[in-house]
Parts: structure tokens; C-alpha cells; sequence
């Protein structure tokens, strides 16, 4: 798609697209005057005319659209009127848009163009990722790094997409660390990796013994994205499970859908690569443990007793929770060699989180009340929103263990959330400035955008929102 920065309509369009905001008057674009009583702006809602051989769409913003509706509804005309876009497209930006408006536009718009048929022999390909095709910016205003900056976000999240979406013969460990290291390359953060005997040789216990058991050989991922003249460091830990079958704990059910308990990795890594096109000025510091929890005869076992690289003790009472336990190396190793100011984890951890919360936000874990702020209100204007459950020492009783200095799992069926969020603590070395997020029901749904569950890059622009206020 190549992009044209324009001050009016040209007559070599196939489509304008015409955001208009709810009113009770007649609505007027160019020469074409749309009754008020066929079609208002209502959110939701669109008009056709035809003229000249041009399709004008009439898109309604509602009232009070934010960044969240406005990428929403692009998102939806961009899937759904898919047969409008050809060869060459116009969007008028209106000019009470501001840039945030049209960066959320042109993010919707992008997403709209991904579809799941990834292996498909017949994969119909969305017009606007056509080289060829144009898409015209319409505005009196200077716009260029509104849209490249919605760009940039919708490029990361449809990366993210893909790497929650494909399947786990697909996306390994191998293939993750992969990914790290050409992303590096390409936008600028160093990588390193380490493979399953580098990571036994340094003492990553824990998260060696979450994938004793697959044959695909666990990696450990380590970026570095360094500014110059940074203005704070930011810490990020994602848990990346390729794909749980629970270990020896084997799930009974759902678990078609493991392919996405990495999504939070995902996050973390596309994250990392808007962070780094963005070039903001901040030193962040990333790390992915990624393994796949599958069943032989070398997995771990239900009350193993295993190591950790804090050499704290964990006894295994559910080989099912096996993502704290590779998030706590993956903080232990940040927290001990690069000490950010602030460590952010993000996992697909519980399905306690989901029942409390179902696919509305995610649950957020920490003691830094400014931290919990900062990060709810880097969510709610985006639309990836958070909030918190208590982190409170009435837990702490949940992973005490008689044999270990901890153990994995409770084994009661409440308040699992926040007794993993107690285990991932124990492993902070009580860092003054550490949130966890589980977001287990916001980052693989069911929505209008496929007829299968799918990833939604929840994190992605949340994380980096955050680091840009700082």
C-alpha cells in the first residue's frame, strides 16, 4: 500500500471514505447532501452514494467517538466492505480530528486487512496490502505522523497476530527466538539466546524444567533495546508457552487453544518492536523464556521438587502451572542482571482471571499504587483496559510449602489469580516498582473479525503507552 498526503478529493478514486460525527443536520460532503433522516453519523452505521463510477462512504462516529471506537469501526469497514477497496482509496480526515484520531484510524484500517486463512491454497488477500494499491490522506491539516504512527502500531500488532494465531508446529521456541533476533536486526535492539544447556549451566531451573519434557529445545530471550540518552529503564517479562498440554497434568479439556499461552510473550515482543520503530527514548529491557510444556517420559512431575535461578526451592504440586514458574526465572535473571526501575510481566496465567473478569480487561497485580494508575490509564484510552486485584499477605499462606521454600499451586479452587500473582512476587526480591498482568481473557476471543477464536495483540500499544508517558 503506498500513501499519498492530499488536500482534496482527486476524481481517480474507486472509494472516499467520509467520517462523519452524529448530527441532527443534513450531512454534506462536496457536492452531496445526505438527509438527516436516512443518515445521521449514528455509531455503527453507514451510507453508500454512488457517483461518477466513485463509492463515497459514509462512516457514523457516534457523538463522543475516542481512540478505542474510532479503530473499532474502521476496523469493521475495512473487514466487512472489503469489496469497496481497489485500486486507489481517499479518507477524509475531517478537520476536528486530532492526531490521535487519525493515528486510531489508520490502525483500524490495517487491522481490518488480516484474515486467519494463513494456509489456505486459496488465501484471498485484502486489496489494501496489495503493493500497487493507494490510499490517499485527505486533510487541510500535516498529518504524516499521525498515520505513520498508527502504522507502526497496527504493523506490531498484526505481527503479534501472527504469532498467536499460527500453530505451534509453526511457532516453536526456536521459531520465537528467530523472530527476536531478525526484529532486532531490523529495527534496532540486541538479542541474545540461550539454549536449553546454557540455560542449565546459569541456573535457570525452573524454567529448564518446564520444558524437559517436548522436543522442541526451550529458548531463552534476552533483547535489549538501548537509546541513547535514555530517559528511564523499563524491565518486561512475557510468558511464552508455545503450546500447554498441562505436563503430566494433562488438561481435559480446551486444549485446541494452547497454541495462544504464549500470547503474552507475543505482546512483550511486539512491544519490543514498536518500541524500537518509534524510537522512543527509553531503555527497555525484555526477556521471553519460551518452552513448550508437552509430556514424555523427562517431564517434571507432580511433586518434584525443583530449583530456581533466585536458588529459592519450588515444589511442584500441578505441572499445569507451569507458566509462573518460567516467569519467575525470567524475573529473577532481569531483576539480578539488569535492574530496570520498573518490571512489567504479562502472562496468560489463570483461568481465575477470566472468570472474574470474562474478555473485558485484564487483571492487574501490584503494591505501587502510582504504577497501577500509570498502567490503567495507559490502557483505558486505548481500549486494552486493566484493573487491579489486591496483592495482600492474607494470600501468602496459599504457596507455603512444608518440603520447599515455595510451592507452584495452591490446590484450592479460589483466588488462583492472585496466589500465582503471590508466587511471582515471592521471585521480585520485593522490587519496589513490579506489576503483573494476567491477561489470560483479553488476548485470544471470540469477536465479529473471525468465525474462530483469535489474537487481539492486547498489550502491545498498552505497554508501549505506558513507557511514552513516563
Amino acid at each position: 500500500m503506498k500513501i499519498n498526503y492530499l488536500q482534496k478529493v482527486t476524481s481517480t478514486e474507486n472509494l472516499v471514505l467520509v467520517p462523519v460525527l452524529e448530527t441532527d443536520e443534513t450531512v454534506q460532503f462536496l457536492s452531496i447532501a445526505v438527509s438527516n433522516a436516512v443518515f445521521s453519523g449514528k455509531k455503527d452505521t453507514t451510507y453508500i452514494v454512488e457517483k461518477v463510477g466513485v463509492i463515497y462512504l459514509f462512516i457514523g462516529l457516534g457523538k463522543t467517538p475516542d481512540f478505542s471506537s474510532l479503530k473499532k469501526i474502521f476496523r469493521r469497514v475495512s473487514h466487512q466492505k472489503d469489496a469497496f477497496f481497489k485500486s486507489e482509496t481517499s479518507l477524509f480526515i475531517p478537520d476536528f480530528f486530532n492526531d490521535d484520531w487519525t493515528s486510531a484510524v489508520i490502525n483500524g484500517l490495517v487491522l481490518g486487512t488480516y484474515r486467519l486463512g494463513h494456509y489456505k491454497k486459496e488465501n484471498v488477500v485484502h486489496p489494501l496490502l496489495n503493493a500497487d494499491c493507494v490510499l490517499n490522506v485527505i486533510s487541510t491539516q500535516t498529518k504524516e505522523n499521525a498515520v505513520e504512527r498508527g502504522l507502526k502500531i497496527a504493523n506490531a500488532q498484526v505481527e503479534t497476530f501472527n504469532l498467536v494465531d499460527l500453530p505451534p508446529n509453526k511457532i516453536t521456541p526456536k521459531h520465537l527466538a528467530n523472530w527476536a533476533i531478525d526484529t532486532g536486526n531490523k529495527f534496532g535492539f540486541a538479542v541474545e539466546v540461550f539454549g536449553q544447556q546454557k540455560a542449565k549451566e546459569i541456573g535457570l531451573d525452573a524454567f529448564v524444567s518446564v520444558g524437559k519434557g517436548s522436543a522442541n529445545e526451550s529458548q531463552f530471550i534476552i533483547m535489549d533495546y538501548q537509546p541513547k540518552n535514555a530517559k528511564k529503564h523499563i524491565g518486561l517479562v512475557g510468558k511464552g508457552i508455545t503450546f500447554d498440554t498441562g505436563g503430566l497434568n494433562i488438561k481435559t479439556a480446551g486444549m485446541v487453544h494452547m497454541k495462544c499461552d504464549m500470547a503474552g510473550a507475543a505482546a512483550v515482543l511486539g512491544a519490543m518492536q514498536l518500541i524500537a520503530d518509534l524510537q522512543l527514548p527509553y531503555r527497555v529491557t525484555a526477556i521471553v523464556p519460551a518452552c513448550e510444556n508437552s509430556v514424555d517420559a523427562n517431564s517434571f512431575l507432580p511433586s518434584d521438587v525443583i530449583g530456581s535461578y533466585s536458588g529459592h526451592s519450588i515444589e511442584i504440586i500441578d505441572t499445569d502451572a507451569e507458566g509462573r514458574l518460567i516467569l519467575a526465572d525470567g524475573l529473577s535473571y532481569l531483576i539480578k542482571n539488569f535492574n530496570p526501575e520498573t518490571v512489567i510481566d504479562l502472562a496468560t496465567l489463570t483461568g481465575s482471571s477470566v472468570a472474574t473478569f470474562g474478555n473485558e480487561c485484564g487483571a492487574l497485580f501490584t503494591n505501587n499504587e502510582s504504577l497501577s494508575k500509570q498502567l490503567q490509564q495507559a490502557g483505558d484510552g486505548i481500549g486494552e483496559r486493566l484493573w487491579p486485584l489486591p496483592l495482600w499477605d492474607a494470600y501468602k499462606s496459599d504457596i507455603e510449602s512444608e518440603i520447599a521454600d515455595v510451592k507452584n499451586y495452591s490446590g484450592k479452587l479460589v483466588a488462583g489469580a492472585i496466589s500465582a500473582a503471590k508466587f511471582l512476587e515471592f521471585f521480585t526480591e520485593n522490587h519496589s516498582s513490579w506489576a503483573h498482568l494476567d491477561i489470560a481473557g483479553v488476548t485470544f476471543v471470540d469477536d465479529e473479525f473471525a468465525k474462530t477464536k483469535h489474537a487481539t495483540a492486547f498489550g502491545v500499544h498498552l505497554i508501549t503507552n505506558f513507557i511514552e508517558n513516563q
